[in-house]
């Protein structure tokens, strides 16, 4: 098929300039983002996922045997760069596509017919690992699963649970036994978000919304069917899903900077100071080149690394490093670009009048979900023999 420069076919290219009028459609004026996101509140508009779902965009990297359109990592991330370029609120799409990743590898035929075709129709997942005494040392898992017959009872805490609140499952790893190693004993579970015993209690965070969420589980039985994959074999799982979640950090990322740059240069244009336009003065032009330069770089990192993801190509140590490079570069420079945006338009980037204080809070946490930028350096290093010295 016939490439642009960035290397899409016809049809990617099609695909990526249909999310972007979409996005544009529901989005493309201030008023219809204060509308969908509750005054820069919240992240997640169900009406809008709805309508991607009825689309056909959610469905873009799953198998038509399932209900999707049956692209790959590329496609995926076309989605995911357009949809955060165009600040539409669908923050479930992100862990829903976690999901389904480990779903397409893991699950049985009957998981995947209804789980991938759920999320295709536009229902939420969600993705439950970390707990209080849990984060980075995932390993440390203590939410337990007990077997009883033909059920599990599932009693403990987890916590930083994103879109919980309006996910109708989650997929949960919990500890069914212990090994040698602390990250032995882990199986996934389907969890119905509505499960009796289970409680989803948002936590608040500085933008004022809610997309992360603390889980109780009090004596939640699930029968031996919701496992996911192998008893006892969540760990391997988790590992074999990071290459493709990194990359979704990474175009999400590609997308928030994007759009930092763009509504920083219509405001560079437009604003007058000294009888001339504050971008032609040239210590704020070489501020925008640098970070046009950091972008670039970005968006060529991030779809070069999808494309050799998707062609298996290199390593699996390599291929792990290339995912964690993209994450970290990417989200780095969304926050970055982010932090220039406010200080290039003064007090105007920090008033709600204007679109940057929210760039700003959303490309923060990003260098901290999915694997904080600090694990994902180690995880790098580790690659090339470099490892901490034991005590």
């Amino acid at each position: 098929m016939p490439q642009d420069s960035r290397g899409f076919t016809e049809e990617q290219e099609e695909f990526a300039a249909a999310v972007r009028h979409f996005a544009t459609k529901e989005c493309g004026t201030r008023e219809q983002r204060v509308s969908v996101t509750d005054s820069n509140r919240e992240q997640h508009h169900e009406g809008l996922y709805a309508k991607l779902a009825k689309s056909g965009y959610l469905g873009v990297s799953i198998p038509e045997e399932y209900g999707g359109s049956g692209g790959g990592i590329i496609e995926q991330v076309i989605l995911f760069e357009e949809l955060w370029r165009g600040m539409v609120p669908v923050h479930g799409a992100g862990t829903s596509h976690t999901v389904a990743g480990v779903y397409k590898r893991y699950a049985t035929e009957e998981q995947k017919k209804s789980t991938l075709g759920d999320i295709c129709s536009g229902e939420v997942m969600s993705i439950s690992i970390s707990e209080p005494g849990a984060g980075s040392d995932a390993a440390a898992i203590a939410c337990r699963a007990e077997r009883d017959g033909d059920v599990y009872r599932i009693t403990g805490q987890k916590t930083w649970c994103s879109d919980a609140q309006f996910a109708s499952k989650i997929l949960l790893v919990a500890r069914t036994g212990r090994g040698d190693r602390p990250h032995e004993g882990l199986t996934m579970f389907e969890v119905p978000a509505t499960a009796p015993g289970l409680e989803i209690r948002p936590i608040a965070t500085m933008g004022g919304g809610a997309e992360v969420n603390d889980l109780f589980f009090t004596d939640v039985e699930v029968p031996a069917s919701a496992i996911v994959g192998e008893e006892g074999g969540a760990w391997k799982q988790v590992m074999s899903g990071l290459n493709g979640e990194r990359i979704v950090c990474a175009a999400q990322g590609l997308g928030m900077a994007q759009r930092s740059f763009d509504d920083l240069l219509t405001y560079l244009r437009q604003r007058e100071q000294f009888g001339t336009t504050i971008g032609s003065f040239q210590a704020v032009r070489h501020r925008v080149a640098d970070m046009a330069i950091e972008i670039e770089a970005s968006r060529a990192l991030t779809y070069d690394t999808a494309r050799r993801v998707a062609a298996g190509e290199g390593r699996p140590e390599d291929l792990i490093r290339a995912t964690s490079m993209a994450k970290v570069k990417v989200t780095e420079t969304a926050k970055q670009v982010a932090l220039e945006g406010m200080q290039l338009m003064g007090g105007y980037g920090y008033t709600l009048e204007f679109d940057m204080e929210r760039h700003l809070r959303l490309s923060l946490p990003a260098t901290i979900y999915a694997g904080t930028n600090e694990i994902q350096r180690d995880i790098i290093s580790s690659t090339f023999g470099l490892r901490p010295a034991r005590a």
